[in-house]
């Protein structure tokens, strides 16, 4: 199976492919983050992913979309379900790229992180996969979270703090505070 992988950054993606590679799946990563603020923070992870990638011969098809205004207008039109608008707009980009690029299927690194909503991404992934036309592989890579950060640590691979966007910065920093 060719498979197109949204990547959200290296240390997710660590087991992510290992997994898929060791069954069999052709990998190809997807970078479309369009969420991760500031924008330092951006230009970290997605320098950091092109080197973890070309490091285990990953091919990589770049949509480099810094969307700070589309990403806060979004978030703040549904501030309660930003996240599921996030996932949308990532994972819909995703799948139109696959299906355009002759890919079996689409599916993302954020389906690892005990810290995405993951019921409500693969509701958003299936219903993307229905309405673009293109299977969505679904795999729940949670289990393999710490493992993966555990070799992300000893990779020269950037290690963020937080899960990208600016309000999830905010709840990494000030857990207490919900406004």
């Amino acid at each position: 199976m060719k498979l197109l992988l949204h990547v959200c950054c290296a240390p997710c993606s660590v087991m992510c492919v290992k997994t898929l590679r060791e069954a069999g799946v052709d990998v190809t990563a997807y970078w479309y983050n369009p969420n991760i603020h500031p924008f330092t923070e951006y230009q970290a992870r997605k320098e950091s992913f092109a080197t973890y990638a070309e490091s285990i011969g990953m091919p990589v098809v770049w949509n480099d979309v810094y969307g700070l205004r589309p990403f806060v207008e979004r978030a703040l039109a549904d501030l309660d379900n930003r996240c599921a608008g996030c996932y949308e707009e990532r994972l819909r980009k995703t799948a139109e790229a696959a299906k355009e690029g002759g890919y079996d299927a689409f599916s993302t690194t954020l389906l690892i992180s005990p810290y995405q909503k993951h019921e409500t991404l693969r509701e958003v992934a299936l219903r993307i996969a229905a309405e673009v036309g293109i299977p969505f592989h679904y795999v729940d890579f949670r289990p393999f979270f710490r493992e993966g950060q555990k070799i992300a640590r000893t990779l020269p691979v950037y290690m963020q703090k937080y899960c990208g966007c600016i309000f999830s910065e905010e709840e990494r920093y000030r857990p207490s505070r919900k406004n």
